[in-house]
């Protein structure tokens, strides 16, 4: 007779409508110092040369690591449904983007 496999708790994440909603970026800007990375997820208006910072998300270097991991993963199997994800032709250089309040 085999040993029963212990369960997991199942985690509960608390989050509220506004969250729940998410938030749109077509823009990423990543940092990095020897202690985290700061993801800086932004909203570009179009045909106006203005965005928004709609969040700012500060991790490890080995949880940076893990996201990586899991956003390719993510990638393949949404292309293994779907088809692979076309990329735009190189738009010329990156804008250059300032912060401002």
């Amino acid at each position: 007779m085999s040993e029963p496999q212990a369960q997991q708790p199942q985690l509960q994440i608390k989050a509220d409508e506004k969250e729940m909603l998410g938030q749109y970026a077509n823009l990423a800007m990543i940092h990095h110092t020897g202690e985290e990375f700061t993801l800086n997820f932004i909203y570009l208006f179009p045909n106006v040369p203005q965005g928004k910072l709609v969040s700012s998300i500060i991790v490890s270097p080995a949880h940076a690591k893990r996201l990586m991991r899991a956003l390719g993963e993510n990638i393949s199997r949404y292309e293994a449904q779907f088809g692979p994800i076309p990329e735009p032709p190189a738009a010329g250089p990156a804008p250059n983007v300032g912060f401002v309040q």
